[in-house]
């Protein structure tokens, strides 16, 4: 039971709940950020470059063949289109992520404790300051 309990007071920690939380809520962050890369911003880029499907773009290294025994070997192709989407959608995700973070660190910063001015003297340090003063003259 030791064990049990153990594991039940580590799951329930805030920080483990806290990173399920943010877990969950990146997963559906990267979904919304492919979806705005494949089918908002590709689609513009595309159609400028010549109505080309960045997904679609590839080396074919071997073309489709039929072996043989009459199944279909697939083409071996290096995708270099889903690479570029990934890499925008990656920028995109490190993009935000850098502004949450700049945000957070705006709230936490705390601004610099201005010097406070010194301490009046008591009332006995100038009366003898005066006093040396007088003497002086």
């Amino acid at each position: 039971m030791g064990m049990l309990s153990e594991f039940r007071e580590f799951a329930m920690r805030g920080n483990v709940i806290d990173l399920a939380v943010g877990v969950v809520i990146g997963a559906a962050f990267g979904k919304i950020v492919t979806s705005l890369v494949d089918n908002v911003i590709m689609p513009p880029i595309g159609l400028l470059l010549g109505g080309v499907d960045f997904a679609d773009l590839g080396w074919t290294l071997r073309e489709a063949t039929v072996n043989a025994a009459g199944e279909e070997v697939p083409a071996v192709v290096l995708g270099y289109g889903a690479f570029i989407n990934t890499i925008i959608q990656f920028i995109i995700i490190a993009f935000a992520i850098f502004l949450l973070v700049r945000t957070i660190n705006r709230f936490h910063r705390k601004k610099p404790a201005e010097p406070e001015a010194p301490a009046a003297p008591p009332e006995d340090v100038v009366l003898l300051r005066e006093i040396r003063d007088l003497l002086r003259r």
